[in-house]
């Protein structure tokens, strides 16, 4: 069992995108963070796009990631809960990761209490106002249909088109980062909206690609997650107060705060 008691959450770290040297760069980074935290974590949040492109078909998986896949298996394998959201990039994750490290997979909201504080925890994606296409293609995307179709193709042609996607993708969401997030932040839109019906301590997202710690209604307080590609920050909760918190390796400047 775990000697940790420290809740952590990180988003978006989009494995694989940026070709094979950018995301082995990522994902060693993430590892080192990973075992940083490996003494004092119980549970361990990824909040959705931990690939910038995932699909399980029924015998094979996308190459790669084994430094990041091992490392989650020693974690998972000393006794660390492992939560693992569905971003709009991963969103076809199935039971690999419950059948390899014994994971609860998250389809859109967890709502979770720990030590007295409540959290309402989800990607970020299609919520709040605007953004009408996106919301139109989830629902096509999350389809049994669109599932099966999709597993009817090759994999080299499968992923290739999948790729092809998220490149497009990624553009722009580039795009929507540039715009002047608070105080017209969708998600922060949202969750006042969920608190007029129900109290949350911690609103805690990602998709954003921004860090952020906003206070809402009352005194809850939205948190976004940020990054891995530009910002490399997370959230830790020691059984008193969530945190955000930026990852510095000895050589590295640590990005302004938004």
């Amino acid at each position: 069992m775990p000697t940790g008691k420290n809740l952590y959450f990180a988003s978006d770290i989009h494995l694989g995108a940026g070709g094979h040297a950018s995301s082995r760069q990522r994902e060693d980074r993430f590892i080192r963070w990973l075992d940083m935290i490996k003494d004092d974590v119980a549970e361990l949040f990824l909040m959705g796009d931990v690939f910038d492109f995932w699909f399980e078909y029924k015998t094979v998986v996308p190459k790669g990631y084994v430094r990041f896949l091992g490392k989650l298996a020693q974690l998972t394998d000393a006794g660390v809960k492992l939560y693992l959201f569905k971003g709009n990039h991963d969103m076809w994750m199935f039971e690999y990761f419950v059948t390899e490290f014994n994971a609860t997979i998250i389809s859109n909201e967890l709502v979770i209490e720990r030590n007295g504080k409540k959290f309402y925890l989800h990607h970020g994606d299609g919520l709040g106002p605007g953004d009408n296409k996106y919301k139109f293609l989830k629902k096509i995307f999350r389809s049994k249909l669109c599932q099966w179709l999709f597993a009817r193709l090759h994999p080299n042609l499968g992923i290739g088109i999948a790729n092809a996607w998220s490149h497009n993708s990624k553009l722009v969401n580039a795009k929507i980062g540039e715009e002047k997030l608070h105080p017209k932040e969708w998600i922060e839109i949202y969750s006042n909206e969920v608190l007029q019906t129900q109290y949350f301590d911690y609103m805690v997202y990602g998709h954003r690609h921004k860090p952020m710690d906003i206070q809402l209604t009352g005194k809850s307080r939205y948190v976004n997650l940020g990054d891995w590609v530009s910002y490399f920050t997370y959230a830790v909760f020691d059984e008193d107060a969530l945190q955000l918190k930026y990852y510095k390796e000895p050589d590295a400047e640590v990005p302004p705060k938004q």
